[in-house]
This record gives C-alpha cells, structure tokens and sequence, in this order.
C-alpha cells in the first residue's frame, strides 16, 4: 500500500480578521468536518467578520473572548445580538473591563461600544467545544487580570489573546497588567 499524495486537512481550520483601529486579530475557528465555528475576539467591524463567516461557510455557535480590552470585546454584545449565540469567557477577573468598554471606547474615541456580560465565564480546567473540538482553558492573567488561553493538546494549539505577541510577551502596562504574573503566567 502506498502512501497518499497528500496530507488530510487539520480537523481545525482557522482564518484571522483584522479589526478595530488597532487592527487586532479577530479569529475564525471551525471544525472543519461539521464546519461549526466560533468567533474568537470581536473587537469590532462586525461587517467584516461577517464577511469572514460568509466567506468560509461555516455555522457560529459561539462567541469566545480572551480578555477584556475594548480591541477584543468591543463587539462583542452586538455581535451575540445579531448571531444569537452565547458569549463564554474570559475569566471573571475582567468583569471591570467589561462592565468598561463603553468607557474605553469613548477615551479611544471609538463609538458604538457596548458593555458586555458572557454568558459564560471561564476558569481553569474548564473546557469550550467547537464542534468536535474540545479545548483546555488555562486562565494565565498578567496581560489582564481574567485573561484565558485555548488549548486543544491533541491538535498542539493554542489560541492565547494578548499573553504573547509574535517575538514578544502580551503588554503589562495597561491597566490590571502585571509583567511578573503574565511571566509566572507563560511559564506555569
């Protein structure tokens, strides 16, 4: 018997959308057997994730957020209105940044910001399905105090919000940000 061709597609697929003035990446993940998919961060331009979802043809049960910051969860409250889906995450340790993101709209000079409230908070050693897809949450604050990371062992991915930037650790100095604990974070 010989060896196919080609390699199967990874049962995770995923697409980025590039959103909000500090153009953040919002991401689209999916199963891609069942193409049921979450939206991972919706700081805002909710057209263009939209687009993105129509794009790549697939289902959204849910709305995950990393953290707090007005770039990630800006839109987040509209975004459930028009999907009418849930919102899980993050940590409960940024309901302030939540209970905020009208303000931090405001001061960045971002209009049509809603607070927001998940439906459902996350906290170590919980798990969020995507389709088939299972992932660890691992709360590792230091870039916000309730940041979370999603972490699939099978699949050896991670999907880490603001906890590492590409060549660099997640920014402290905002506020609730500690470098020591986003360190202690990464390495436990």
């Amino acid at each position: 018997m010989t060896e196919a061709p080609f390699k199967p597609l990874s049962p995770l697929q995923a697409a980025i959308v590039q959103v909000t003035p500090f153009e953040q990446n919002c991401t689209l993940i999916w199963d891609e057997a069942t193409k049921v998919g979450a939206v991972i961060d919706p700081g805002g331009d909710l057209e263009r994730i939209e687009q993105g979802i129509k794009e790549m043809g697939i289902k959204v049960e849910k709305i995950l957020l990393t953290h707090g910051h007005i770039d990630h969860a800006g839109g987040a409250a509209d975004l459930r209105d028009r999907l009418g889906v849930k919102i899980e995450g993050p940590h409960k340790n940024d309901a302030l940044l939540l209970d905020a993101l009208e303000r931090q709209g405001a001061t960045y000079g971002i209009s049509g910001v809603r607070n927001v409230t998940p439906d459902r908070w996350l906290d170590e050693g919980d798990t969020v399905s995507i389709g088939a897809l299972t992932f660890d949450i691992l709360h590792c604050p230091g870039h916000s105090p309730g940041s979370v990371v999603f972490f699939n062992k099978e699949l050896r991915f991670a999907h880490v919000g603001d906890v590492l930037f590409a060549g660099s650790v997640g920014r402290t100095d905002l506020p609730g940000g500690s470098h020591p604990t986003l360190i202690q974070s990464i390495k436990e």
